[in-house]
């Protein structure tokens, strides 16, 4: 019995998915000559971007404001209730206002019309019927009409808020892409959290740059005094260079655990027979946020720094990250 019940909840469940990954699929269609024009409305606006929305609509515009603000579009979330009660002075001429209304009839949301009209401002219409009154006042308007609802009696706004959130997103990186936000812009509006750190600590600021704590050898160096020196430093791995101090590769513990399975006898061997070559090194003045990207793509947990001209020159290390909190 707890089977069947758990697996038609697990039906159900995926169901769910289905219905909102579709709906967010469906809204390819929407992405025309409209959308287009949402976005240069918003990236000349000169002012902020007002959003608004009731219930559940409106929690899916809080959600778009800080997306948008949080990538280069100054933008505010106005309660459309609120609104008429004094909160509506927010909104200046310069402003551009993005409502949001399923069904385009939400009454507190059109009782915001009157003063949009007023002062001119430009507004997008965020709606699933394009019939509506928000889309017939709207100088904008992008459809996120949805086939049904997640929900089984096709009542709570589920799939519907999904896509709305899904076009909020789409709009908030289309403006970030053309505005050339960059990952520096992020320390702006970012300064806490794992984000802001890794913007604000250089590779210089955490890594390990002491000579004598460095494991540094040429690549000619015995496999076995190799493996000694890694023990020694206790980092995992160890830089290997060339006849001209360059960084020409790299051991690390894994690669002494493979080369101890294929070998029978390791005494013949050196350094350069069994390193890694061509290894993954960054520059001290890359930002740490840059460190743990190279980390996290090439699942290793510590990078060779190196100068201008590719000689090591230090170590950071995943646990150096994580002290710091970037990680």
């Amino acid at each position: 019995m707890e089977t069947t019940v758990m697996s038609s909840i697990n039906e159900l469940a995926k169901n769910v998915l289905d219905i909102e990954a579709n709906s967010i699929l469906r809204l390819k269609n929407s992405i025309n000559e409209n959308f287009t024009k949402a976005v240069d409305i918003l990236y000349n606006c000169k002012g902020r971007v007002i959003i608004t929305g009731m219930g559940k609509s409106g929690h899916i515009g809080r959600k778009i404001a800080a997306t948008l603000s949080s990538t280069g579009t100054p933008s505010y979330f106005l309660h459309p209730a609120e609104s008429t009660h004094g909160d509506s002075g927010i909104i200046t001429r310069n402003d551009v206002v993005i409502a949001i209304s399923n069904s385009g009839e939400t009454q507190e949301l059109l009782n915001l019309l009157p003063l949009i009209k007023r002062f001119g401002v430009i507004m997008i219409g965020m709606t699933g019927k394009l019939d509506s009154t928000l889309a017939n006042a709207s100088d904008v308007t992008l459809d996120i009409s949805v086939e049904k609802e997640a929900c089984p009696l096709n009542k709570a706004p589920t799939a519907s808020t999904t896509a709305t959130l899904a076009m909020g997103d789409a709009l908030a990186v289309c403006l970030l892409n053309k505005r050339g936000f960059t990952e520096q812009d992020f320390l702006i509006f970012h300064p806490s959290g794992a984000l802001g750190k890794g913007f604000t600590y250089k590779v210089a600021d955490l890594m390990l740059k002491d000579p004598e704590k460095l494991p540094i050898t040429d690549e000619n160096t015995s496999f076995a005094d190799t493996i000694e020196l890694i023990s020694e430093k206790k980092l995992g791995m160890a830089m290997l260079t060339n006849g001209s101090g360059n960084l020409s590769g790299v051991l690390t513990d894994g690669d002494i655990r493979r080369t101890l399975i294929k070998y029978q006898n390791i005494r013949p061997l050196l350094a350069k027979d069994v390193m890694s070559p061509n290894p993954k090194y960054i520059s001290q003045n890359d930002y740490a946020a840059s460190a743990l990207h190279l980390m996290e793509k090439y699942s290793i947990t510590a990078l060779a720094v190196v100068d201008e001209n590719i000689r090591p020159i230090g170590v950071i290390h995943i646990h150096d990250l994580l002290k710091a909190g970037v990680a």
